[in-house]
Parts: structure tokens; C-alpha cells; sequence
């Protein structure tokens, strides 16, 4: 049983930047294909962006295109969500997931496994 739990997430004034690390254990997700989302209150969990299993393709986005960039170590079974250029709009509980299958799918229904959440609140 893949367990995933997220850190690096806080509070951050506008323009500045963040890193959600994402690691897992209970089993290797380097065959898995990896997304991260995000919630804002009274909003839906949205797609912030994906990453192949090999690392090779990444999507994201058009709200962090240009901002946001996917990574991954599959030798320390972690993957990572580098946030620059911050918002306050960016404000969200962000959740990384694990999805078995090796191509990315923006649907949250594809990821079988999701970690606690990790909040990140952006000042204006």
C-alpha cells in the first residue's frame, strides 16, 4: 500500500516561491504516473499538473504554466512541485496522488493514492 506524504508547503508573500516535496513508501512509485491538486475553500480540486513515470512528460495547467515545474527522483521515491512567481490565487491545500498507469490523466478519479494535504497561503 503506496503511502504518500507531502512537506515544504507555508505561507509565502506574492512573487516569492515554494517546493511541496511528495514522498512515498509502502511501495515504489517509479512505474506510477504522479499528479499534483490543489483546493481552495468552497472551490473543487483542481489539476495543477502531472508527470509521467519515467519523468520524460510533464503537463500542467494553463493557471501555473510558465510557473509551476514537475520533478521527479525515482531513486528516493519522491517527486517534487517547484512554485515560483507565487499568487494569491495560488492559495490552496495541495495534494499530491499516485495514479497506476504510466501516462498523466488530470482526473483525480485515475489516482488511487493521495497524500494529507499541504497547505500553501500566498499574501498579497
Amino acid at each position: 500500500q503506496v503511502q504518500l506524504v507531502e512537506s515544504g508547503g507555508g505561507l509565502v508573500q506574492a512573487g516569492g516561491s515554494l517546493r511541496l516535496s511528495c514522498a512515498a513508501s509502502g511501495g515504489t512509485i517509479s512505474t506510477y504516473a504522479m499528479g499534483w491538486f490543489r483546493q481552495a475553500p468552497g472551490k473543487e480540486r483542481e489539476f495543477v499538473g502531472g508527470i509521467s513515470w519515467s519523468g520524460a512528460y510533464t503537463y500542467y495547467a494553463d493557471s501555473v504554466k510558465g510557473r509551476f515545474t514537475l520533478s521527479r527522483d525515482n531513486a528516493k521515491n519522491t517527486v517534487y512541485l517547484q512554485m515560483n512567481s507565487l499568487k494569491p490565487e495560488d492559495t490552496a491545500v495541495y495534494y499530491c496522488a499516485a495514479a497506476n498507469t504510466k501516462v498523466v490523466n488530470p482526473s483525480p478519479l485515475t489516482y488511487g493514492y493521495w497524500g494529507q494535504g499541504n497547505q500553501v497561503a500566498v499574501s498579497s
